[in-house]
């Protein structure tokens, strides 16, 4: 869980006209000043991340990567101090290819120099896109190569990936090698501040569950990119159904938000216990989608202490709220709610809905491009 930079502040390089805006060290410590201040670190958001563009566009006489000196004037290892003193760590971003995504100086063929330049710097999570990276091949061995120079520096440092994405094209990923070298991967599209892309990437997830959904667990997990919340594009709906569906999805929590200027509204979906207690359960298991019912999906997600989390989603984009009945068989194989269960709705909005038994079917109102998250715990 944290914070990232990209989807809001993109390459951000304007600094002399817009500071407030600008990707620069000013940048991070005020995003982790704030995080500190208004609860998002004591929620569990604990990783203030930079995306592209930090560089300088040449590494330096040793062939090292340098920060950006106009926009990281002090370095990166004075942010990670920083960012360390306030209880949070620093996570950064390179390549696999000879350039990154925006055209700055990649890691190829300076894996275990760039590893080793991270942890002396004392970053805590390292994002490795697959730009420019020429052959399948290089992109699979650069992947592996930076993942074991990674563990060779002795400092613990997160591997967040996009193999499978940069691979899919052309061939089918092996997420049991990729979960050999990586902590979370992205296999599809970045994401937007639109509902379109919200629903392409639940779409997608869905559509390829059966290949994707056994492999995540503690250590690695599929990523379907950051929360938009807070932003410009989501309904209030909308911004429910990312917070629940990525809950359901044992996604990483990462927001590409400005939490400088951010709702109540946001803030409370973001900080809400119940939901990231459903994201963050230890079991580790991935939730997937039971069935489809005309604009409705119902997904399920095994939990620890023998619960579910269940979410209804509702795909219709005109009219008013919808209810879907289903029975509670559909749950866990039929196990979910045997003999009996209690049932808590987390979102919309906190309530409980009771006890019922295994024969019983449950009835939701869920509003247009909506989701009603539950929990169910066996009785």
């Amino acid at each position: 869980m944290g914070w990232l930079h990209w989807e809001r502040f993109l390459c951000g390089t304007d600094c002399g006209t817009d500071p407030h805006r600008c990707v620069s060290e000013r940048l991070f410590v005020e995003m982790a000043d704030v995080m500190v201040a208004e609860g998002w670190r004591d929620a569990g958001y604990e990783f203030i991340c930079i995306d592209d563009c930090w560089m300088a566009p040449t590494r330096d006489e040793h062939g090292r990567l340098q920060a950006d000196p106009k926009r990281f004037p002090s370095g990166i290892r004075k942010l990670a101090d920083y960012v360390h003193s306030k209880g949070l760590k620093l996570g950064i971003y390179s390549d696999v290819g000879n350039k990154t995504c925006a055209g700055f100086p990649g890691s190829y063929n300076h894996y275990d120099l760039d590893a080793q330049t991270f942890a002396s710097w004392g970053v805590d999570l390292l994002k490795f896109d697959g730009c420019n990276s020429g052959t399948l091949e290089l992109l699979a061995e650069g992947y592996r190569h930076m993942s074991l120079a990674l563990n060779r520096t002795g400092r613990s440092i997160v591997y967040s990936c996009e193999w499978p994405f940069y691979l899919r094209p052309m061939q089918q990923p092996n997420y049991t090698e990729i979960k050999q070298y990586c902590n979370h991967w992205r296999n599809f599209f970045d994401v937007y501040d639109s509902w379109s892309s919200i629903k392409s990437i639940l779409d997608w997830t869905a559509l390829h569950q059966d290949s994707i959904v056994k492999i995540a667990g503690p250590g690695g997990w599929n990523d379907p990119d950051m929360l938009v919340i807070g932003n410009f594009g989501l309904s209030w709906d909308q911004a429910v159904t990312q917070m629940a569906m990525w809950a359901i999805m044992a996604a990483p929590l990462f927001m590409s938000n400005d939490l400088r200027h951010i709702s109540p509204e946001a803030k409370w979906l973001l900080q809400n216990k119940e939901v990231i207690a459903i994201n963050q359960d230890p079991l580790g298991k991935q939730g997937y989608q039971i069935t489809k019912d005309k604009d409705f999906e119902l997904w399920e997600r095994p939990l620890s202490g023998q619960a579910y989390a269940v979410a209804v989603l509702n795909h219709q984009e005109i009219g008013g709220p919808r209810n879907f009945t289903f029975p509670l068989t559909f749950l866990g194989n039929g196990l979910a709610c045997n003999p009996a269960c209690s049932v808590w709705q987390v979102l919309p909005a906190s309530r409980d809905c009771g006890v019922y038994s295994w024969v019983s079917s449950l009835s939701v109102e869920v509003n247009p491009t909506g989701t009603v998250l539950l929990k169910v715990v066996a009785l």
